[in-house]
């Protein structure tokens, strides 16, 4: 697996590892749980596995050209690390509802098939090539992609780990 989605799984591993159904699934003062956060991440790479083998399927990159707000986006999510605070999230990415043992099951192998159909299209069209657009940052490389997945899991990295340390302070007050 690709180096910067290995770190991916394994901070998300990490972060939600020993937590149980009840930790998962809380919700605290109108945010996601850690659960619905977890099923948001899996919405992200199985629409990302679509796109890129929509791309394969038609033979040729499906990327448009970048503006200038895009390029620079992309810049400071993909080179940088930075992901923004308090965007929405698109609809097709939203939690749904999924059954939280599904989503916890599935996420690694998910990650993995995304790293896997992201290389294909890389060796198919070269790792210069922009090779599909994203909906906010525009037209990015396989690579790219990949920081991209990686900043946006690592921002809600963060939001599990707070989780998590809310659920503790309430569980030392009790």
């Amino acid at each position: 697996m690709d180096s910067y989605l290995e770190r991916l799984h394994q901070e998300i591993t990490s972060a939600t590892r020993d937590l149980s159904s009840e930790e998962l699934t809380r919700r605290l003062e109108r945010k996601w749980s850690v659960a619905e956060v977890l099923e948001h991440l899996y919405l992200t790479y199985t629409g990302t596995q679509k796109a890129f083998e929509r791309c394969l399927k038609a033979g040729k990159p499906l990327a448009g050209v970048p503006t200038f707000k895009q390029r620079v986006a992309a810049t400071a999510v993909t080179e940088l690390g930075y992901f923004p605070k308090g965007r929405k999230s698109p609809d097709q990415v939203l939690p749904k509802g999924m059954s939280v043992e599904k989503v916890v099951a599935d996420i690694g192998p998910q990650i993995a098939a995304m790293d896997k159909v992201i290389a294909q299209c890389e060796e198919r069209y070269g790792s210069r090539i922009k090779v599909l657009d994203h909906p906010i940052l525009g037209p990015l490389t396989a690579r790219q992609w990949r920081k991209f997945h990686l900043a946006h899991g690592r921002h809600h990295v963060k939001q599990i780990l707070e989780r998590r340390k809310a659920a503790a302070m309430v569980g030392a007050k009790n």
